[in-house]
Parts: C-alpha cells; structure tokens; sequence
C-alpha cells in the first residue's frame, strides 16, 4: 500500500500527530507493534497537563508545553474527554529552599505562564489543608489541570480515524528503507507499505526507529516511574497536585487528585537497559509512600488499589527532539517526549504538521470534522438521560462493573467503536471496566465473555493486553 505520511507509534503524539494530518488532503497511516493504541508510555503517566513552568526558557519542551496547555479546554469539548483545570503547587520544605521556588516563577512567567505566585504557608494550607507540617511555601500554578490520557490517546485516534487515517496494529517495524526518489519503504510484521514521509513517535524506541534509516543521532534511556493509585474515598486528600521541587531527574513524587476522582502518587524515576521494564519493586513502591508523605499528609495508604509502572523516552538532548533528518528528507523525528509530552501532544502535532508543509502539500479538508463524541458515562448521567438510554439500548441497563458502574452497554459501544477494544486492557482503558476497587476480580469473567461473542476471540484466547 502506498501513502503519503506513515506514522510510527501510536501513543499520544503519534495520535495526535494523525489528527492533526487527518485535517488534509493526505493519505495517512499510523503502525503501532501493539494490538491497542496508547499501549506505552501513554498509558502510564501521571496524568498532568503542566502549566509550563519547569522547562528551561527557550526550549521546545517550555514553548510547546505552554501553547498546548492553553489548547486543553477547546479540545476537551471537541473530543469530549474529561479535563480539569485543578491547578497545582511546588512545595519546599524550608526557608533555604524559597530561592528555588522564586527560579521556577521567573522561569514561568518568562515562558507565559499566567497567574503564578508563591504563597507562605498560611496561604498555602488555605487551599491544601493536608499539606505536611514541614512545608514552607509553595508555588501556585492555577493553570495546570488533570486529564484522563487514555481517553485523550483514544479520542485522537479515533477522530483521526473517522477523518481518514488508516491504523495497522500488532505489526512491530522490522526495517525501513529510502529509495532514489525519496520513497521510504516501512517493513512490518504485517507487510510492507511505502510512503512519502515518516514520523517517528516511537517513544522509548525511537532511537533504533530513527537508526534504521539515518545516522545515529540521538540515545533514549527507558526512565521507570512507578506509581501508587488509591481509591476513590482517598480522592479529596488534596484539590490540586502536589509537586516537590524538581530535579535533574523529573519532577519528583506528586501526590495528585484523578479526573476520576481517584488519589494518584508517584512517579519514581529510575534509569534501565530494558525498553519493557513496566514492573514495579518494593523499593520503589516504598519510595512512593515515604516521599508522598513529606509534601501531604493524612494520606490513607491503606487504600492503594493497584500500583503500576510506566516509561518515560528520556531523551539525551535533554529537549523535545522534533525535526526532519539533515540527510535523509521527508523522516521526522518525535523522540525524547518525556514530561511534559503528554501536555505538548497536540501543539506538538501542530509542529510536525508545519514541517510536513515543507515536505508535503497540505490541502485542507472541506468536510474535516473535529468532533469525536465518547462512550455514554451511564454512572454520572442524570436519572432521566439513563432511564433514556436503558430504554433504546436495554443492555446499558446490565451493570457488568460493580466497583465503577460499568454497564454491559458501554461495554458494547468500547468494542463497537472505532479502533475498538478486542483486550481486556483495552474495555478497561475505554469505559474503566475493572479499574475500581476489586481491580477487575469481580466483572472478567463477563467481560470476556462479550468480547468473544462480539470479537468473535475463543475465550480462551482473550488477553489482558
């Protein structure tokens, strides 16, 4: 098959970047060598749109964390994810420490942060009652907020798709090659396409990504941050994040209220060889608990619900690394998207998109359509609206997820919509199927039973992910 931009990875930023596209007149295709999109690091973070304050002035990372932060609340309503505007504070822990607090507001207001300010800690405890006793001052951020990034990742793609791009899953790139012309040819587990562009979103691989076409130019070091995820009771512990004060190597462990209303802790940040490293340790889980603790206080640790571990593309450049190769024209590199990647991803599609101009003709779509409506929240429907849908679609009115509410009809709509979920991981990412308190023990059995009668999958060949 032949197209005109072949995307590589299928997280946030190669979604996005497909949306972006899917606005032209352009023949798009996103390979992704798992069987879901939003199957890496898009799927284990922690959920933060960043204000823009950490990143140093003038970098990529500072500019589009920024512009994509101030794009949230419009695609909240265009793609109809869940989005919040919670803000979040920096806290230090002693007076010494105000200097680096003062660094990170000069910082902010350099790269157009607006409404920051530091807060002593009487004004602070106003807005966090829970904050530890040895906190001293904080920064506040009212611009940063909570997303859910598995509806955001899926909600990209799925506009994407219904604007034209094309999604090949389960087919890992073996090889990649570039004719004469300038024809790239994409090998995969699934055969072989050429395009006329390629961009490279292939996270914690988008080094040997990039190497298979172009002279080495970059390293990514798989950084592991391992999380603690609470129940909903534990929610209200705090309004807004927590941050502790940032170092080299990320911005610290952040206790942090969900979308969802779930209590969020972590990440630790520890570098490994192994680009599938996803398992959590006792160390870690217990580095979460103790550090948590020196920023917020009364956390019920008691109800951890599950704990879980992502990784993050840490680039050595220490930017964004996005741009069309010096020697081999038409390949683009998105590598190094760790923090604040998940809150660039869409002004980051808009930067991919300015360098496929140079690369591309780009014709926009007279019947592009930027709306992308979700899976019907049968738990937070007013009793009218659910008596409705019970009525048009009776099977909404099976509650199959007890701990979340999940209803057999949304169920229904995870593996019916496009790009559909064919995994448990993947009903669970799309409705929260298994994502309450019991961790899945009680709704499995039935939720694979729908997926093989609607995937037609022998049960026994269902998988988590």
């Amino acid at each position: 098959m032949k197209y005109d931009a072949v995307i590589i990875g299928a997280g946030v930023v190669g979604c996005a970047a497909a949306r972006e596209l899917s606005r032209y007149d352009l023949d798009i295709l996103v390979i992704d060598r798992e069987s879901d999109v939003c199957e890496g690091t898009s799927k284990a973070n922690s959920a933060i749109i960043h204000a823009g304050f950490d990143a140093a002035p003038g970098t990529l990372k500072a500019k589009l964390n920024v512009q994509g932060n101030a794009m949230m609340d419009k695609l909240s309503v265009e793609l109809d994810i869940p989005f919040r505007r919670s803000g979040a504070m920096v806290v230090c822990r002693e007076e010494s420490e105000l200097a680096k607090l003062e660094e990170l507001l000069e910082r902010g207001i350099t790269n157009g942060v607006e409404g920051l300010k530091i807060l002593d800690r009487n004004e602070a405890l106003e807005l966090e009652p829970n904050l530890s006793d040895e906190v001293y001052a904080a920064l506040y951020a009212p611009t940063s907020g909570i997303v859910c990034p598995f509806e955001m990742t899926l909600a990209f793609a799925e506009n994407a798709y219904k604007n034209g791009a094309k999604f090949m899953l389960s087919a890992a790139v073996t090889g990649i090659s570039c004719d004469e012309n300038g024809i790239f040819t994409v090998s995969t587990a699934k055969g072989a396409v050429t395009a006329k562009c390629v961009i490279n979103c292939a996270g914690v691989f988008s080094d040997k990504i990039h190497d298979m076409v172009c002279e080495p130019a970059f390293t990514i070091t798989p950084r592991r941050g391992e999380y603690m995820l609470l129940d909903r009771n534990a929610g209200k512990t705090v309004n807004c994040t927590i941050f502790q004060l940032p170092t080299k190597m990320g911005k610290g462990i952040l206790v942090s209220p969900t979308v969802h209303g779930n209590l969020l802790l972590g990440p630790t940040a520890d570098d490994t060889e192994d680009r599938e490293d996803t398992a959590t340790t006792r160390d870690g889980l217990g580095s979460v608990r103790a550090k948590s603790a020196l920023s917020v206080k009364n956390i019920p640790y008691g109800q951890v619900i599950t704990s879980f571990a992502g990784l993050r593309a840490a680039g050595d450049t220490g930017d964004f690394i996005i741009r069309e190769d010096d020697k081999v024209k038409g390949f683009i590199d998105a590598a190094g998207i760790e923090s604040p990647g998940l809150t660039s991803a869409p002004a980051i599609a808009l930067y991919i998109r300015d360098i496929v101009a140079g690369i591309l003709p780009l014709k926009e779509k007279p019947d592009f359509d930027p709306i992308r409506k979700g899976i019907p929240k049968l738990a937070s429907m007013p009793a009218e609206e659910r008596a409705e849908l019970i009525r048009k679609r009776p099977e909404y009115g099976q509650i199959v997820c007890r701990c979340e509410q999940i209803s057999e009809g949304e169920i229904l709509d995870s593996i019916e919509r496009p790009l559909g979920a064919s995994t448990l991981d993947g009903v669970k990412r799309r409705v929260r199927a298994g994502m309450g308190r019991c961790q899945a023990g009680f709704c499995t059995p039935r939720t694979m039973e729908i997926l093989s009668e609607m995937t037609g999958i022998p049960a026994e060949e269902i998988r988590k992910r």
